[in-house]
């Protein structure tokens, strides 16, 4: 059965002001909709591979046949990085991380300010497409790293926590060039209560 579009858990317009209601249609039903055909259309031709979770089929690509690949790659990296997107998000947020992943952060880089800082220093850093995320290693412990293009964290070893797109597809109808602008205000949609739950 091909692989579907996660239902977004909020209104289009549900991250106002932050995140404008037109850049989450065209971003989440045109950008990561596309990535999930593409994806699916390539998977027909070893259909055998719709049984596998996306994430499985994303750790080990060397177990996907050569032909299919690269698209696999590309486009199931699109859909699953948008898939953890969505979900890091949501209206009335922000604030600071909770629980078990504030005592990490906290442990890890010694206070909440310094670890933004860590993490929209990285952020700004990738150069052209790509992300920035939170992730754990195989021990547990944190990371702030960012991937090319549609690079998924598990083709490092690494579990993801949070993320923020910066592509410029993510922001770019709303704040043009200004990707630290939009930095700034995605903190005010951060779901902690998701990361959180994605590090226990």
């Amino acid at each position: 059965m091909p692989y579907e579009l996660p239902p977004l858990r909020y209104a289009v317009d549900a991250l106002e002001p932050f995140i404008d209601a037109q850049t989450v249609e065209i971003h989440y039903g045109k950008h990561h909709a596309t990535y999930l055909k593409n994806l699916n259309t390539a998977i027909e031709k070893h259909p055998e591979l719709f049984a596998l979770p996306l994430k499985e089929v994303l750790t080990d690509l060397s177990k996907i046949p050569e032909d299919i690949r690269l698209t696999v790659k590309n486009m199931g990296g699109g859909v699953y990085n948008h898939n953890v997107y969505w979900t890091c998000l949501a209206p009335s947020q922000g604030g600071e991380p909770i629980g078990k992943l504030a005592a990490a952060i906290t442990k890890k880089w010694g206070n909440f300010e310094t670890f933004k800082a860590e993490f929209e220093k990285a952020s700004l850093g990738r150069f052209g497409s790509g992300w920035c995320w939170l992730s754990k290693d195989k021990t547990g412990e944190l990371v702030i790293h960012s991937t090319a293009n549609q690079d998924a964290p598990m083709q490092e070893g690494l579990e993801p926590l949070l993320v923020i797109d910066v592509w410029e597809h993510a922001y770019y109808l709303k704040y043009q060039n200004r990707r630290a602008d939009y930095i700034t205000n995605w903190w005010n949609l951060v779901n902690w209560q998701e990361a959180e739950n994605r590090f226990a």
